[in-house]
């Protein structure tokens, strides 16, 4: 993988990420076009306050509220820049690119968001990649891994994909974004009560067990490789839920072995597949959340958590979504359409042929 570090107009950092295998070996290309935009300096008004009740962190961001909204195609700021349009990227193409959020919920001491644009092909989506790109993706993910837990402000790393409108999704380019925590995020914290409760209770890791019940268990499994195991959990939250773990447990990105990294591509992308025909070939793209779940930095308990992606979608049926409603809004507690072994059986029956 080659990386190449450069700055936008109004200084934001942005790196692009070129793969090593090229067609004909050839070299990767040199990205040193210049962002010839007017841009003025970022001007963030990002505030951290903690819910005395609840004891989680708010983020305030007003500025956010100018951010760009539903471009049409041919002025979407993540295109490459051609024809004399100037984008986010001045490169007239690129493989992967990494930049700083010009409208972040974090910034400065008080963490920080990326964008990460998969492909400059503004109409395909993350299914749509070969492996090699897919690749290309996980070894980016792994590298802002690393650089975010160098910077002082960021305890935790967050590398996740909004897909679709019904998602909230405001660019249509296929992207995700990373934000760089500083504080341990709340779904974090929960899991790493249960994990301290369990090793009390039992002596054993609760990761391990619950990889373990699922596979003993097999009826919610979705697909099971050599390094991977893709399944619906017992309590899932969303109508078509599944989490995919390493079967040998490790903290974050950066400790996968290469087996595990290799096998990736082929088994996420097979993910994202099916989810796009859980529903019928005349229906619309699945809206997903996608995320990865990893260790925070700099706590006792990050030996014994394990890095997990968790894949879900807000579409229960044809045409409808799940919505957070009085329950699931109003007190966190959420009640499922669709039984988990249903949507796993449904995930198996859609496989790739």
């Amino acid at each position: 993988m080659k990386k190449t570090t450069t700055r936008l107009a109004d200084g934001r950092e942005l790196i692009y990420y070129d793969g090593d295998e090229r067609p004909g070996g050839a070299a990767a290309p040199v990205r040193d076009a210049v962002d010839r935009r007017p841009l003025e300096p970022v001007s963030t008004h990002s505030e951290l306050r903690r819910d005395r009740l609840l004891g989680d962190t708010v983020a305030i961001a007003s500025h956010r509220q100018g951010r760009t909204y539903h471009p049409p195609a041919d002025e979407c700021p993540l295109c490459p820049s051609r024809e004399g349009r100037l984008s986010e990227i001045p490169d007239s193409d690129y493989e992967v690119v990494v930049f700083e959020n010009r409208f972040p919920s974090l910034a400065g001491d008080a963490g920080r968001c990326e964008v990460v644009c998969f492909t400059s092909d503004h109409d395909a989506s993350f299914a749509d990649l070969t492996e090699d790109r897919a690749r290309l993706v996980l070894d980016t993910w792994t590298d802002r891994t690393l650089d975010l837990s160098r910077h002082p402000g960021v305890v935790q790393v967050f590398a996740f994909e909004n897909r679709g409108k019904e998602i909230g999704v405001t660019l249509g380019h296929p992207h995700g974004q990373i934000y760089g925590y500083p504080f341990v995020t709340p779904r974090t914290s929960l899991m790493l009560n249960t994990l301290a409760e369990h090793r009390e209770r039992t002596g054993r890791n609760l990761f391990d067990d619950v990889l373990a019940d699922e596979t003993a268990d097999g009826g919610r499994v979705v697909l099971a490789a050599e390094h991977w195991v893709a399944f619906v959990p017992h309590a899932a939250h969303w109508p078509y839920e599944v989490h995919l773990f390493p079967r040998r447990r490790v903290p974050d990105l950066l400790a996968l072995d290469e087996d595990a990294r290799a096998e990736f591509p082929r088994v996420y992308l097979e993910l994202l597949r099916r989810f796009d025909r859980i529903f019928g070939a005349d229906q619309p793209p699945t809206p997903y959340i996608s995320g990865w779940h990893q260790a925070p930095f700099g706590i006792p308990e990050r030996r014994d958590f394990a890095l997990h992606l968790e894949l879900f979608t807000i579409r229960r049926t044809s045409g409808k979504l799940k919505y957070l409603a009085g329950s699931e809004s109003g007190m966190g507690a959420f009640v499922n359409d669709v039984p988990p072994e249903a949507a796993a059986l449904r995930l198996r029956e859609v496989a790739s042929t």
